[in-house]
């Protein structure tokens, strides 16, 4: 492909970096899990809270850091990975006390909210505390990546990088090109992608993307087939299952994304395409206002107990 407009980086002769260290911004589910693979591939890793003013004390951090820990050891329990592998891995991670802290980056991942408001803002700071060699990429689901790099003042060294959920064990990342991103940054985060373990997918910015363009819409109907009483949760999930050989049922594996995130990305499709096939269930809606989030809040389409 050709080189995309906006090739900043090059005009101003700023080296593109083969990617060494990372920075993770959220240290959630997938915030961590990106920390995680990025350890064991060998890169050191700095893993920072989304909020500023509580980098180093956010508990979110803490707990995030707690669960790297659980992961390693569960690959170790398994056979998977060697202790002093592990050992090395933890040994490559450390929290950042403020954005400063990621500057030694080469590559930052946002990892934050689905939210076009908190991402653009961790990146507009993002953009302020990394050197302009810094590539900065976006974790998210949805949103265009085009809109989130006019948040910064490097599009061409702004990228989606949207990971499959649970991190470690999914080998899909779709790679996702905003309209300035240049063939460099694209070049060095497919390498860094594959030395991650995982299988970089090249698609093009549209809501959605390529995965949640066609997901989201499959979990909205069984949510509208359990909220019609056409069957229930059990019963979507198994047709789905057993009918069509999926490995999670649609419902649970919302419940796994998380039901915010879900209607999170489907107000960004309806938006996006102004097209009402993308409508939220109501059930959907009135679930996420309840606080019934899925895995995370222990209560979603299932019930769950304590991890």
């Amino acid at each position: 492909m050709g080189t995309r407009a906006g090739g900043l980086g090059a005009e101003q002769g700023v080296r593109m970096p083969e990617v060494r260290t990372v920075g993770v911004v959220g240290a959630g589910t997938m915030g961590h899990g990106i920390a995680q693979v990025c350890a064991l591939a060998g890169m050191r890793v700095v893993l920072a809270d989304a909020d500023p003013a509580q980098l180093a004390r956010a508990p979110a951090l803490a707990r995030g850091l707690a669960q790297i820990g659980k992961g390693l050891e569960r690959l170790v329990g398994k056979g998977k990975l060697a202790p002093e592998e592990r050992d090395r891995a933890l040994g490559r991670i450390r929290s950042g006390a403020e954005l400063a802290d990621l500057s030694p980056a080469d590559l930052v991942v946002e990892a934050v909210v689905e939210r076009l408001a908190v991402k653009e803002k961790v990146l507009a700071d993002l953009d302020r505390a990394c050197p302009p060699a810094t590539i900065l990429a976006t974790n998210t689901s949805s949103i265009s990546i085009t809109r989130l790099a006019a948040a910064t003042g490097r599009p061409d060294r702004v990228i989606g990088m949207h990971f499959m959920n649970p991190v470690p064990v999914m080998q899909l990342v779709e790679v996702i090109r905003g309209l300035a991103t240049s063939d460099e940054t694209w070049s060095a985060v497919e390498a860094a992608s594959r030395r991650m373990g995982k299988t970089p997918v090249e698609v093009h910015d549209a809501p959605g993307f390529v995965s949640n363009r066609v997901l989201m819409p499959m979990i909205n109907e069984a949510v509208f087939c359990l909220h019609e009483g056409v069957g229930k949760a059990e019963a979507v999930d198994a047709v789905m299952k057993l009918g069509m050989n999926h490995p999670m049922g649609p419902l649970a594996l919302a419940d796994l994304i998380g039901l915010d995130v879900c209607l999170d990305i489907l107000r960004v499709l309806q938006e996006g395409f102004g097209d009402p096939k993308y409508r939220p269930c109501p059930l959907l809606v009135k679930m996420v206002d309840a606080g019934y989030l899925g895995r995370k809040s222990g209560r979603g389409f299932y019930t769950y107990g304590e991890s």
